[in-house]
This record gives structure tokens, sequence and C-alpha cells, in this order.
């Protein structure tokens, strides 16, 4: 009985900065995009947090 591609766990994608790009296809190009536009999203999300955070502490410290 073979086993077919669709029944196996799909590999999570991930992405190496600087990765050899050229045996991607465009479909795996546009998740890596995908991918990594979510994360900045993550990031700008992570940062505005802090910020509100440091700016609360500077204008109880400042008082």
């Amino acid at each position: 009985m073979a086993i077919e591609d669709d029944d196996r766990p799909r590999k999570k994608v991930t992405h190496e900065i600087g990765q050899d790009l050229s045996l991607l296809s465009v479909e795996e190009l546009t998740e890596r995009i995908a991918l990594l536009t979510a994360e900045i999203e993550r990031l700008r999300e992570a940062m505005s947090k802090k910020r509100a955070s440091r700016d609360a502490a500077n204008s109880i410290f400042k008082s």
C-alpha cells in the first residue's frame, strides 16, 4: 500500500535569512512572503506594546 503525498503531514514552512531561493517554486516563495509578513506584523505589535509600557513607566518616573 503506497503512501500518498497528501496523507503525509506537511513540513512546517520556515525561512532562513540569506537562504538560496533558486530551488523554491513561485508558490513556495509566496508562502515565505506570507510567513515573513505575518512575522513582521507580530514584531511590530510587540514593539508597540514595549513602547507603550516604556512610555507609561517614563511618565510615572518623570512626575
